[in-house]
């Protein structure tokens, strides 16, 4: 296995900029025997009754900082708890110019939040301990911080206000993503309604999104990639709702390569699921046995991507291939803000 078996071209101008509105009017590629082209409102139609739908309820934090340290100009973004959770004051940060910090420097932020360098990472990261924690540092990130959109969204115009409900999902209820679960973006409380019209089921699970989603495979073995660890919790009723409907003959429906990533982890190898809390730093690669997931619905992904390489897992990866072929010869958008597709596992594609 090669990371170069995960790499395909895609032109700039198919990476989507603004999200489309509403929301769940963005196109929907079913990936299954057949490729079909559907959009995001239909995806009711293609589910079961008695299916479940696992949603990530992550929130994004606006993680991303500009300040000073005495003259120079300093930008921020956010990227991990550097003590494992959100709670406290210290976090591991991407920092320019990095070089120019050292540890005892105080950068000054907008919004009058301030921070201490106490370490310099390789790369240009930074832990920086802040002078507040916990509720008190994320009201104060809300005050200071923009949202922390991915690199691949480059505007002439720079950050848009919308971005603030754009780039959050309209369950978002855990603060501490520093990226979206952004198959979650093409819901509303319309096509959610819908669902549970259909019979549905609906559940939550946490899994707090960190910047390594966006970090690309270097290595030429994908196998040498060092995963990053996401925090995650689900709950009792969660586990319980998902084994039920299992037990039933319903499919569990991932709603993100997030949700399913989390799922994956807790999951036993008889396919059942315990209630958990802890970190995933799974890895999923063609060959891995899925253990609960049934269906998968996500956005398209960058070439050469951990996350890529999950859905080559799930559904194929010639097949997944294949499908990203049909998408840009049909001209769907691609990555955070653009289209969406639901996969079917590829012994049944």
């Amino acid at each position: 296995m090669r990371t170069d078996d995960f790499d395909f071209d895609l032109p700039r101008e198919f990476v989507a900029q603004h999200p489309v509105r509403p929301r769940d009017a963005a196109r929907l590629l079913d990936v299954g025997a057949t490729l079909s082209d559907r959009h995001v409102h239909d995806l009711p139609d293609l589910l079961r009754p008695g299916d479940v739908a696992v949603f990530n309820d992550t929130r994004v934090i606006p993680a991303r900082l500009f300040g000073h340290r005495d003259t120079v100009k300093v930008e921020a973004t956010l990227h991990k708890p550097a003590d494992g959770n959100g709670d406290g004051a210290r976090w591991r940060a991407f920092a320019r110019p990095g070089k120019r910090l050292r540890p005892g420097d105080t950068i000054a932020f907008d919004g009058g939040l301030n921070a201490a360098v106490e370490e310099k990472l390789e790369g240009g990261e930074v832990v920086l301990r802040f002078d507040r924690s916990g509720e008190e540092l994320l009201d104060a990130l809300e005050t200071a911080g923009a949202m922390p959109l991915p690199p691949y969204i480059r505007r002439e115009s720079g950050p848009d206000p919308r971005d603030r409900e754009d780039y959050q999902t309209v369950f978002a209820q855990a603060p501490g993503a520093v990226a979206a679960p952004t198959a979650g973006l093409h819901f509303t409380e319309r096509l959610l309604d819908a669902l549970d019209r259909r019979g549905v089921k609906r559940v939550t699970v946490t899994l707090h999104v960190g910047a390594g989603t966006f970090l690309p495979v270097k290595a030429d073995d994908p196998r040498d990639h060092p995963m990053h660890a996401e925090a995650g919790e689900i709950g009792d009723e969660a586990a319980r709702t998902i084994n039920e409907a299992r037990a039933a003959g319903g499919r569990v429906v991932a709603i993100g390569t997030t949700a399913l990533r989390l799922l994956e982890t807790a999951a036993g190898e008889d396919g059942r699921l315990p209630a958990f809390a802890g970190e995933s730093e799974i890895f999923i690669l063609p060959g891995y046995r899925f253990k609960v997931v049934d269906l998968l619905f996500t956005n398209f992904h960058l070439p050469r991507s951990t996350l890529f390489m999950l859905v080559c897992a799930f559904a194929g990866t010639e097949r997944m291939k294949q499908a990203y072929e049909h998408a840009k010869a049909a001209g769907y958008r691609f990555y955070s803000y653009g289209d969406a597709c639901l996969l079917h596992p590829a012994e049944t594609a």
